[in-house]
Order: C-alpha cells, then sequence, then structure tokens
C-alpha cells in the first residue's frame, strides 16, 4: 500500500476538478461553482479562496514537509529476491535455506542487520533427536551443519522434584533421552557467508545470502502502514525498504519479500487485535558461565547433586531456603529451578530460571537464588566466564493477518508456549518457509501478497495454531502454579511415555514425537493420560482450570480437543474480489439511459470498468 506517500496527493485530489466526473450532470453546475469558488483560480477574473481551502493547503504542505523532514535520502541502491532483516539463528537459518544449493543459485538472499557480527548471546540446549531432524532437514536442502555445531553430549538428563507429595527431597528422577548444547559460535559460522567470518571448522561459510551492514527505520502504524512515510512502502511487485548503517549511509533496497526475524518485539510486523488473546508470559533466567573449585570435593564426578556426566533440567528443590524464612515464602509462590549444564573440566553453566510469569520475576531475584542455591549445595565458584541474561516472552497473539512483511521466529510467536523452547522449532520451521516463498519467487506471475500469506501460513497453519492453542493453556496454568504445583505437575509429566511428553516439548511439525500432538484426538488422549500421571490436588485444578479457561477465554481450547469446532483460520492467501456491484442492474440503467429521448451523461458508476 502506499498511502503514506499518497495522503497529502489524496487530500488535494478530493479538492480538485478530476472530482467532478463523479458527479451526476444535474449538480454538475453548482459543483462547479463551488470548486471554482473554494480552490481555482480563473485567469480572467482573481477568485477569493476560502479559509478551508488555505487550511487544508496549509496541512498538505505540513505533512508533505515532515515526510521529507523524516525520512533520509538513500545513498546507494540495492535489490534482491527476499530481504531478511535481523542476524539471531532464525534470520541466519531462513537465509541459509533459501540461498541453499538446493535452489540452484536461483534467488538474491539479502540478510540486513547492523550488529551481524555480534556473538550470539544466549546458550542453547536441545534434545539430541530433535537435531538430528534437523541436521536431516538441512541435508536435504544441500546445506549440511558439520559436527562441531554440538560441543557437548549428555545420554541422560536428570531432574529434581523433591520436597512435596511424599517425594524426598534428595530423589532423583533420570530420564532416558540424551540431551546436547549446541555451540552457538560454531552454528553462527555454519550459517554464515564464507566471506563474513573466519572459516575454523568444516562446513564454516558454507552460506549463499549476501549481508548489508544496516538496519530498518521504520514502524508499522497499521497493517502494511509505516511511519516515517517512505520509509517501507509495498506495490504490486514487491517492496521498498531504507536501511541505515551505524555510520548514517542510507540504501534504499528493492526487494519482491522481506522476512522479519528481529525478535519478539518487532516493530514491522504487528499482533493480531482482531481476536481474543492472552498477553504473553515472561521466562527470565540468571545465568553463569563458571568454574567450580574441586580442590575439596570427594567425588569429582559430581558438583554438589549434579552428575557431570547428565544435564540437569529442572531443580525445582528449595531446601537451600530457612525454614519460615521470607525468602523461602518467595521461592514457593513465585518458584525457579537450577538449569545446570556440566562442561569440560571444571566447567559448568548453572542458570536460575524461571520458567514462564507475568509480570515477569526480576533478574536480581534470580540472581540471588542461584547464590543462595549455590552456597547451600557447597558449590563454590573460582571463576565466572560469562553471564547470561535470558528474557523469552512466550505465547501472546499471533500476527496480524494480511501483512506483507513475514515475520519468522519471535517475531511471528514461534516460542513455544509453555516451554519457551524455540531454536530447533524456528530450524525447523525454516525448511516449510523457504520451501513455500521459494516456489511462490519462482511463479511466472509473482504476487507478493501470496507470497507472504504463504509464508505465514507455513509458519502457522490451521492445525499448527491448534496445536499452539493447547500449550498457551499449558502455559497458562503452569503461571498459577506454586513450587509444589510444578513439582508435581512435572513429576507426573515425567512419568508419562517418552513420546507423548516428548512431542509437547517439540510442539512442531517435522520434529520427533510431535505426530503424537497434531490431531484433536491426540492432544485429548496425552490430556487424558496426564491428569491421570499428577497427584490429586494438581489434577483437580487442572480439571477446574480447564473448565475455568473454557469460559474465560472461549473457543480456542474446545477446539484443540474437539471435532466439533472446526479448526482456527490459518493465513492461507484470498483473493480480494472486485469491486462490480450489481452487474445486472447497472447494465439495465445503461440501457434505460442510452434509450432516453433526455440527454444525459451516464454516470461513472454505470460504466463498465475493466476488472
Amino acid at each position: 500500500m502506499l498511502l503514506d506517500n499518497a495522503f497529502a496527493t489524496t487530500v488535494v485530489a478530493l479538492l480538485t476538478p478530476s472530482t467532478l466526473a463523479f458527479a451526476p450532470t444535474r449538480q454538475l453546475a453548482s459543483t462547479t461553482l463551488n470548486a471554482q469558488n473554494s480552490i481555482i483560480s480563473s485567469p480572467l477574473t482573481p477568485t477569493p479562496v476560502s479559509a478551508r481551502s488555505t487550511i487544508l493547503s496549509k496541512r498538505t504542505a505540513l505533512f508533505s514537509q515532515a515526510a521529507a523532514d523524516s525520512v533520509p535520502a538513500p545513498t546507494s541502491n540495492d535489490s534482491c529476491d527476499v530481504l531478511v532483516l535481523g542476524s539471531g539463528p532464525a534470520a541466519r537459518s531462513i537465509a541459509t535455506l533459501l540461498a541453499s544449493p538446493s535452489s540452484n543459485g536461483s534467488f538474491d538472499i539479502l540478510l540486513a542487520d547492523t550488529n551481524y557480527d555480534r556473538r550470539w548471546a544466549a546458550n542453547y540446549g536441545v534434545w539430541q533427536d530433535e537435531w538430528q531432524s534437523i541436521l536431516q532437514l538441512y541435508s536435504s536442502f544441500k546445506q549440511p551443519l558439520g559436527a562441531s555445531c554440538v560441543d557437548r553430549l549428555w545420554e541422560v538428563t536428570d531432574c529434581f522434584f523433591g520436597g512435596s507429595f511424599d517425594i524426598p527431597v534428595e530423589s532423583r528422577m533420570r530420564l532416558d533421552r540424551p540431551y546436547c548444547r549446541v555451540d552457538r559460535d560454531a552454528l553462527r559460522r555454519q550459517l554464515s557467508p564464507k566471506d563474513e567470518i573466519e572459516v575454523k571448522n568444516d562446513g564454516d561459510g558454507n552460506a549463499n545470502y549476501r549481508v548489508i551492514r544496516s538496519n530498518h527505520i521504520s514502524k508499522a502504524t497499521a497493517v502494511n502502514i509505516y511511519s516515517p512515510a517512505g520509509s517501507m512502502v509495498h506495490d504490486d511487485s514487491g517492496s521498498t525498504v531504507l536501511l541505515q548503517s551505524k555510520d548514517g549511509d542510507v540504501t534504499q533496497v528493492r526487494a519482491k519479500l522481506i522476512v522479519d526475524c528481529t525478535g519478539h518485539e518487532s516493530r514491522i510486523v504487528l499482533k493480531d487485535d482482531r481476536v481474543k488473546s492472552i498477553p504473553p508470559g515472561f521466562q527470565i533466567a540468571y545465568g553463569v558461565l563458571a568454574k567450580v573449585d574441586e580442590s575439596n570435593i570427594p567425588d569429582s564426578d559430581h558438583a554438589g547433586p549434579y552428575y557431570k556426566e547428565a544435564m540437569t533440567l529442572f531443580d525445582y528443590r528449595t531446601d537451600h531456603f530457612p525454614e519460615g524464612s521470607k525468602e523461602l515464602s518467595k521461592a514457593e509462590k513465585s518458584p525457579t529451578f537450577m538449569y545446570a549444564m556440566p562442561l569440560d573440566g571444571n566447567r559448568i553453566f548453572f542458570e536460575e530460571t524461571s520458567l514462564v510469569a507475568r509480570p515477569a520475576v526480576s533478574f536480581q531475584e534470580c540472581k540471588e537464588r542461584y547464590l543462595t542455591r549455590m552456597e547451600h549445595l557447597g558449590i563454590t565458584i573460582t571463576e565466572i566466564e560469562e553471564e547470561e541474561f535470558c528474557y523469552i516472552p512466550m505465547g501472546g497473539p499471533l500476527p496480524a493477518q494480511d501483512q506483507r512483511v513475514v515475520g519468522f521466529g519471535g517475531a511471528a510467536a514461534m516460542v513455544h508456549p509453555s516451554t519457551g523452547y524455540h531454536l530447533c522449532r524456528a530450524m525447523m520451521a525454516s525448511g516449510s518457509v523457504a520451501e513455500a516463498i521459494r516456489k511462490e519467487l519462482a511463479n511466472d506471475n509473482f504476487n507478493p501478497d501470496r507470497a507472504a500469506a504463504s509464508a505465514y501460513n507455513a509458519i502457522w497453519s490451521p492445525t499448527n495454531i491448534a496445536q499452539r492453542n493447547f500449550a498457551v493453556f499449558g502455559g497458562e496454568f503452569l503461571m498459577k502454579q506454586n513450587v509444589e504445583g510444578l513439582r508435581g505437575f512435572f513429576d507426573g509429566f515425567f512419568k508419562l511415555p517418552l513420546e507423548l511428553w516428548g512431542g509437547f516439548l517439540a510442539g512442531w511439525p517435522g520434529l520427533p514425537n510431535n505426530e503424537n500432538h497434531e490431531t484433536w484426538w491426540a492432544r485429548l488422549k496425552f490430556g487424558l493420560s496426564f491428569v491421570s500421571k499428577l497427584p490429586p490436588q494438581v489434577a483437580l485444578d487442572m480439571l477446574v482450570s480447564i473448565a475455568t479457561y473454557s469460559i474465560t477465554e472461549g473457543v480456542p481450547l474446545p477446539q484443540s480437543v474437539t471435532p466439533l469446532l472446526g479448526l482456527p483460520d490459518g493465513y492461507e492467501y484470498k483473493e480480494k474480489s472486485a469491486a462490480v456491484g450489481d452487474v445486472a442492474a447497472k447494465s439495465e440503467a445503461m440501457k434505460m439511459i442510452m434509450e432516453s429521448k433526455v440527454e444525459e451523461v451516464v454516470p461513472v458508476a454505470f460504466e463498465q470498468k475493466e476488472v
């Protein structure tokens, strides 16, 4: 749409003689007179200008001047098939697959981010079988990922839920499912072009997209309308966007499609406000990559209670707080857990995490709880190599319909609403989205609206939205639990067969075990099995929450577990119907006018127009 640039022009057009063609003949004389008295200066006789006209002219000038002042002049130009905004895992994943050798170099992909050279901050943990599915996907695009992308593998995963429901505090639940730590630096290099990074391992620098170190300067004010005017404009063959570098250089880029991967709080992808949705919850975590003192420990295979050959996914115990203390009360009401990744030697990544809360638990609270836990467990930190501050919005509304800019990753609310998992979901989704976009780009009759809709539908198909709605309820239920409820919840959850709990944690088509959650019947069976594993008071709370949630939030949850309400609306492209009106009535009027013995100008509404 070009409404930003055309606004001033539209105001003038409403007052110029070109609009007179739309007036019936009988009104023509008076309309012409009014128009002349208002804005037309006769070459023979000076005509007074109305106050209203003067005001509108001044407003038009102000709008035009504001647009000219706010949009920097381009210093260079570029063009591409797809412009990808951002340079995190989601951005580099989709850019890499769009430009992968499987397309035979058919498409020009440009990735834009002023922070392209910045190191990724987060530590990423993934289930080994999910990572294997990612490797298979990338190989199918002739873009294999090397073994260097994983720097640690644990054959088992441990959890601690003791302290409630007669579970001893020291009790450990061991899951026979391997877990991996992704080497974020290696993955970043593998998803980068060779001339943009320092190659260290096989597979580094194999991506084929181009890079520009600039950011967009736009903010969406409505669907497909942006401020400042002219900074991003769409038309029937693509988009024109201004990108600005840190040095102030401005590049005008012409692209057939724009994919925004700038994160959860994107400035150019709007959320859908036409349907009822719940605000996001927030996962907050304070983490450290640290070296621990092992000089006086009796067992070098452990760091406190944490076995070094296991990844500790959850430690929800609170015995490190004094009984009856204010700190214990806070930890019980707003729980956090320890997440521990033993690496090489005495290096361990510890992270005190609030799974999901609204409002968010403070980072300082997480840090203080981490310190208290370490002291209680007798773990002495000798050196901190890194600190991590993890902030992940979970759930919330999906992107609005009919947007020309395609949100991807956090910008499309792709984070798991119950767990915060995102990396494997985004990397798996990049395959289906890349295929959808490449199919549209190869179409001789390329339609950017259809291309954007196809990409969105590859992310959020009706079946995937229904599955997400089920997980959104899970996140809401987790948010209302105290520490006792969470211990009971996860103790029951991991007592389910792996294919059931693994599928819920995956929550995305193509990831292992997701087939056990893709249909309403599969989700219903999962729910019934899960409730049977919960402690009675947690099970009762869940049943009451299901009823309450269904009443307050309406269709989404019942729709996800029954066939009665169909599927949610997806993002399928729907061609806009031409406004042709009642053809029969207009044809009849045309015929009668032509047969009339009274001379009459045919009104514009009755003229035949090309559709």
